[in-house]
């Protein structure tokens, strides 16, 4: 070697780039902090339905190692409780200050629940959406919002908790919600571990959010009481929300919407009325996980055992390994006659 001090410096130097781009790219992993992409109080109005899918094969794994999200699955999904909310207006904000890249627009809002509809969105997926870039190779997309409701558009400059539009179910959405993905350099990051999408559950978390968010895998979305047996797709309608129903009601029943249920939890229900007495005491354990879940009991009406007017009341506790995951309690007024509010 001729210099040995000349490739000594060349090594230094070498080595300084090297560690001094590790930096870099370290510092603009953590440049990014962001707030939600709705105006709501989570466990109260919204929830977060669907985690990003951490998991490269085709076992869906979230960032806590459960199963609150489903394959392939980009980002994090905000829902609120029906379409009837949805009507009321919920707001979609900017999670992080950037500038507007792209806008879509148009999409109607319409819930997926078959296959049909699936393939008449497929090349729309996102429905009505709006993607921001926030520099240092940083970008969101925010999904499914309301058709004809985005602020902005392109070149838009933004602030974080600037409103951006509403909440909508466009696009491949079965229930009214924000879809939020978060891209550094084009690739998906997860906001609750800092890592990339398919990175694994088992890894060093770094969440982006600027407060912490607790993680639930299980949650009450809405309960109430029913005239019949409640399908989904209804309840996600914002039906079944009455205090009161007719004594001329076909059945009384009493439901309950949750998500994130796990094969072998413990439901009870108890349905008990005017005078008291408890007409329904049912125990069962819940035989396949969902992400998502309506279960009911209830009572037919009829001249045998008719449903008599006052106040019933219905009662539902979630267990899990003996430890009671909620409790819900819901009232019902059983009319003679229903009075006409207009």
């Amino acid at each position: 070697m001729k210099n040995p001090q000349h490739w000594l410096m060349l090594c230094l130097t070498l080595g300084m780039l090297i560690f001094f781009g590790c930096v870099n790219l370290l510092r603009s992993n953590s440049d990014l902090s962001i707030s939600l992409p709705i105006d709501c109080q989570l466990g109260k109005d919204c929830f977060i339905f669907h985690y990003v899918d951490t998991n490269p094969s085709s076992e869906a794994i979230d960032f806590n190692c459960g199963r609150q999200t489903y394959n392939d699955h980009t980002g994090t999904d905000f829902g609120i409780t029906n379409l009837k909310e949805m009507e009321k207006g919920v707001k979609v904000i900017a999670v992080a200050s950037g500038t507007v890249k792209h806008i879509q627009d148009g999409v109607i809002d319409k819930l997926i629940v078959d296959q049909t509809d699936k393939d008449e969105v497929s090349d729309r997926a996102c429905g009505n959406g709006i993607l921001i870039d926030h520099g240092k190779g940083w970008k969101t997309e925010y999904c499914h919002l309301k058709q004809g409701s985005i602020l902005v558009s392109p070149d838009t400059k933004v602030k974080k908790g600037t409103p951006l539009g509403l909440v909508g179910s466009s696009g491949m959405a079965s229930f009214p919600h924000v879809h939020l993905t978060i891209f550094y350099q084009n690739k998906i990051i997860d906001p609750f571990t800092g890592k990339k999408a398919n990175a694994g559950c088992k890894v060093a978390k770094k969440a982006l959010w600027t407060s912490k968010i607790d993680y639930q895998s299980t949650g009450l979305i809405n309960a109430g009481f029913a005239p019949k047996p409640p399908k989904p797709i209804e309840i996600w309608q914002g039906e079944f929300l009455e205090k009161q129903l007719s004594a001329n009601s076909p059945a009384l029943v009493f439901w309950v919407h949750l998500y994130g249920i796990l094969q072998g939890d413990i439901e009870s229900f108890t349905l008990i009325n005017p005078k008291g007495k408890a007409v329904i005491q049912q125990k069962q354990t819940v035989k396949k996980s969902y992400r998502n879940w309506v279960t009911y009991v209830g009572q037919k009406n009829n001249l045998d055992n008719p449903i008599m007017s006052g106040i019933w009341q219905g009662k539902y506790q979630l267990k899990r390994n003996s430890n009671i995951i909620f409790e819900v309690n819901q009232k019902v007024e059983i009319m003679s006659t229903i009075k006409n509010n207009n």
